[in-house]
């Protein structure tokens, strides 16, 4: 299992859940918990090949949103650029 931390400021939003609740839907075999006091949503994915870092932050882009990855991207997901918090 790849777990996997990313902090999206604006997430806390009414609107942006739902926008990505409704994102989520097309990753059915990924699991997701956000912290909306802290902006940072969690992601358990089982297999590398249900989702890959360019589509993760597809889903962001598609709410809006800019997503930092927090900590190390896992290798499995690694797929073009991204932006990294530390």
């Amino acid at each position: 299992m790849i777990e996997v931390e990313i902090y999206a400021p604006g997430i806390r939003t009414e609107s942006a859940m739902m926008q990505l609740r409704n994102q989520m839907d097309h990753f059915p075999r990924v699991r997701y918990k956000v912290d909306a006091r802290h902006d940072v949503i969690y992601f358990e994915i089982d297999r590398p090949g249900d989702v890959n870092q360019q589509e993760l932050h597809q889903i962001f882009d598609a709410i809006d949103l800019v997503p930092r990855f927090v900590g190390q991207i896992p290798e499995e997901l690694r797929s073009g650029h991204t932006s990294r918090l530390e």
